[in-house]
Parts: structure tokens; sequence; C-alpha cells
């Protein structure tokens, strides 16, 4: 189905050492895409390049910052002095911060801020210059969550950087589109993953998310990987400015 052929393209997706971004990241390899993954821990980067290598895909690795706008400009310039062009940007690194907002401190909601929805920014921003430069478009997918349209007690920062993430998401495309890059976002409901752990292990929030959840089960990574392929394929050329939610149907019941 060459609408989903992802062969001769090559898509970097940040905070891809394990979890969401790991099986976003195999999900595109699957469809023929050379894969960069990305994150800060080198032995778990490391483990997860030669798992996927081993899988039998082309993969490079880099580290950096994703809210440091220096060390982004380095990391990119270093890829494309390589000779290898983005054309698919997944940006999927961030971090959670449960904590009433009462309770939260100005460096604590400004790091998840900064993690979530300035990295976002700066990564798109740099990285639509080079597709833009290039002249052959591209995509940009940002990954949002329920918490783009929807809130809960004591996510305030995380809630916050997640529906700037989605507005983001139509400013880009806004902006972007007449460049034939295509900028859409994901929000993944609950699913199972390091940040969602404890969660999955209280009882009572468990119970709780079974039963609000009108499929009945926790997400699990995979089922991001048929959206994220769709959103990085030429399948969704006119797509453009939208956040697609997988989440089981949460959002859709009261």
């Amino acid at each position: 189905m060459t609408l989903f052929d992802l062969t001769g393209r090559t898509a970097l997706i940040t905070g891809s050492s394990g979890g969401l971004g790991l099986a976003m990241a195999r999900g595109l390899a699957q469809s023929g895409a050379q894969i960069i993954i990305h994150g800060r821990n080198h032995d778990k980067l490391e483990a997860a390049r030669h798992a996927l290598s081993e899988e039998g895909h082309h993969v490079l690795t880099t580290s950096f910052d994703v809210a440091d706008e220096a060390a982004i400009e380095q990391a990119l310039k270093a890829l494309k002095d390589d000779g290898i062009s983005i054309d698919i940007l997944v940006n999927n690194a961030g971090m959670q911060l449960r904590r009433p907002l009462l309770e939260v401190e100005l460096d604590q909601w400004e790091k998840v801020i900064n993690t979530n929805l300035t990295s976002t920014f700066l990564l798109g921003r740099n990285v639509a210059r080079q597709m833009i430069e290039r002249g052959q478009g591209g995509k940009i997918i940002n990954i949002g969550s329920l918490m783009s349209s929807v809130a809960r007690s004591t996510v305030g920062a995380y809630t916050a950087s997640k529906g700037g993430v989605r507005l983001l998401t139509q400013s880009m495309a806004a902006e972007w589109a007449e460049h034939d890059i295509q900028t859409n976002a994901i929000g993944p409901g609950y699913m199972i993953t390091e940040m969602t752990k404890p969660l999955a292990d209280d009882p009572k929030f468990n119970d709780w998310l079974i039963n609000r959840t009108p499929s009945k089960r926790w997400g699990v990574p995979e089922d991001l990987v048929g959206t994220v392929v769709y959103l990085a394929s030429p399948a969704s050329s006119y797509v453009n400015g939208q956040i697609i939610y997988v989440d089981g149907g949460m959002l859709a019941v009261i």
C-alpha cells in the first residue's frame, strides 16, 4: 500500500529509547523509514538501537537536551553535515509532574513547560527551516495528551503544556502548510509506560480508568503505531493542524 510506504524517508523521534517513542520509532521503521532515535541515557539508547538493528531496521542515534536551543542546533547541524535530511519529526520527549498547583514551584513549572512545550517549538521551528530550505515538504507530528483538551487535578503544569502543544500544532500548520509541511498531533490516552506505572499499580485509579474507558483497558504503546504511520505518510497529505486522540474512547463519553 504505497500511501503508507515510508521507504526513502528519514524520521527523528525524540524520547525514543523506550516507551511510546520506541514503539512509534519501531512502527515507522517497519513501514520503511530510516529512523533516528533519541534519548539522554546512553546505555538505554544503545540498547534500543541494538534491538531495532537486530530486527533489521536502519537506525541512527542522537542525544541532546530537547529544551536547549544551542544543543538542538548543534545536533541538527551534525546530522545535516553527515548528509542526513529529516523528512519526519516526531516531538515525543516529555515529562510529568504530579503536584497540586498550590505546591508547584516556579522552577518545576518551567521545567515541565520547557520539556513538553518549548522543546516542541524549538525542534519544530529548526526542522521546518531545513524542510523549507530543501523545498520537498515534510511531516511534523507533535505528541499531545488527553490533557490537550481536558484537565485533572494535580497535573496542572502538564495540562498547560499539552494544551499548548495542541494550539502550537495549529499555529505550525497555519504558517507552514504552504510549504507542503503537514503538522499534526496525537493525543494518547492512558498508556502503560514507566510514567504511568504508579497509576496502574494503584487499584483505585486502575478501577476508575477501566470503568471510565469504553474500551475497558489501558492503552499500550503499540496502539499509537497506526496513527503515527498515517500522519507520517502520503496518506495524510491534506490533513493539517489536527489532533487525533488515541484514548479508547475516553473523551467521547461523560
